[in-house]
């Protein structure tokens, strides 16, 4: 998990209990899983006796990092900042330990400390003691300087070099944890803190995660974010993530996300190469993250749904699916509509299926598919062609899940007012 490192920074964790910090601007309503590998370092830092900080940054969040970002971020209110701080505060509190002693994590939001610091104040505080050239040689400045950089976004190392000088001022932090695209920011504040306290402080960095075929980590095959809350990534999506990575990458997010030791490790992998198709090395991993992230009853809701569609589940199973993770098993499946009132006083399978929707394109393919014992309602299979439906066996109160052959689903939604 270590990119770089300071100079005598092993040496100084080795001497005994530290207090160390990593930061995380409320941009969004939630962290995601790009987040992970800096909470890890954290998780890791406490498990070895010292103590984790970290720090929501409710000032810096107003500002936007440039770090790693193409363009300039769109400016938030403080209303909107600080509704994401309290998120980002319930999600943290699932991975560290608040109460263990003299190595109990601890949340703090740079806004306390910004919110009394006037303008020229900072300038004359801070800004006088490190030099423009210096500031312009860092990575995340340079790769903006041909597209733009406002001075708000260029100021921000000098807010992030603020940051660990409070904390090495008011609780002793002594060490900042961060992504390889942190190393500018993060070597400003231990700068800072020679400078204008004449202190030694440490930075120590993780690789930025990256797909083994070079592409960014922290989203899935659509493109979207994955996000740590439930709300907007379900844990079925958050689960299917780790369940559908190579090979390569499994076994390095394993390393890098979960709390399993190396030893453990390799046998997992020893495991998955003399039966890769059992993917012993996805599913070691999906399971692990997402029952930290999440918990066991919605790692093991996510596999139940993954059966649905992939295995032998049965009505039962489905039934026990919430709405949310029923419609995100069969995201992209053809959707077709009912009218609610149709099916009041039952309709006949055949004519669902091929009159009042078009999940078969006659009614003699209906019927010679159903006599082949090659179509299923809610994972029942439809026995006759004279088989009447009725509104009671609807999913949700909305929803059939219609199976034509193996692999083929549909979604029929009963509507009181269809379009």
């Amino acid at each position: 998990m270590v990119h770089t490192m300071t100079p005598g920074t092993q040496e100084k964790l080795r001497e005994g209990p530290a207090v160390g910090y990593a930061g995380f601007d409320p941009t969004s309503p939630s962290l995601q899983i790009g987040n992970l590998a800096a909470i890890m370092m954290l998780v890791h830092f406490q498990r070895c006796g010292h103590k984790p900080v970290a720090l929501v940054g409710g000032a810096t969040g107003l500002v936007g990092d440039p770090s790693g970002k193409a363009e300039e971020r769109h400016l938030m209110s403080e209303a909107h900042v600080a509704r994401n701080i309290e998120c980002f505060k319930m999600q943290l509190a699932r991975f560290l330990d608040f109460d263990c002693g003299s190595s109990s994590a601890e949340i703090v939001n740079n806004h306390d400390w910004f919110r009394d610091v006037g303008f020229l104040e900072f300038l004359r505080d801070v800004g006088k003691h490190l030099t423009l050239g210096y500031m312009l040689a860092k990575d995340s400045v340079q790769q903006r300087i041909e597209t733009g950089i406002s001075y708000a976004e260029f100021s921000y190392q000098l807010l992030q070099a603020y940051d660990f000088y409070w904390l090495y001022q008011n609780k002793r932090c002594i060490i900042q944890l961060g992504g390889a695209d942190q190393w500018g920011n993060i070597t400003s504040g231990a700068e800072l803190i020679r400078r204008k306290a004449q202190g030694n402080a440490y930075a120590l960095t993780c690789p930025l995660i990256t797909r083994s075929d070079g592409t960014k980590f922290g989203k899935s095959a659509s493109g979207e974010s994955l996000w740590l809350d439930p709300a907007m990534t379900s844990p079925y999506k958050f689960y299917q993530f780790w369940l559908n990575c190579t090979d390569d990458d499994a076994g390095r997010y394993l390393r890098v996300f979960s709390l399993l030791g190396e030893g453990e490790i390799a046998e997992i992998e020893a495991r998955h190469h003399e039966a890769p198709h059992e993917r012993h090395l996805q599913r070691a991993l999906a399971s692990d993250v997402t029952v930290r992230v999440h918990s066991e009853g919605q790692y093991s809701q996510a596999v139940e749904a993954s059966e649905v569609l992939f295995g032998t589940a049965t009505t039962e199973a489905l039934e026990k699916l919430d709405e949310r993770s029923f419609l995100d098993v069969f995201d992209g499946v053809p959707r077709e509509s009912v009218s609610l009132a149709a099916l009041g006083a039952g309709v006949g399978i055949v004519e669902l299926l091929a009159e009042k929707t078009k999940v078969f394109s006659s009614k003699g393919e209906a019927r010679r598919m159903i006599r082949s014992g090659g179509v299923s309602i809610n994972k029942t299979k439809v026995a006759s062609e004279d088989e009447v439906v009725r509104a009671d066996r609807l999913l949700k109160g909305k929803y059939f899940l219609v199976q034509k052959g193996k692999k083929n689903y549909y979604i029929i939604e009963a509507q009181a007012c269809p379009e």
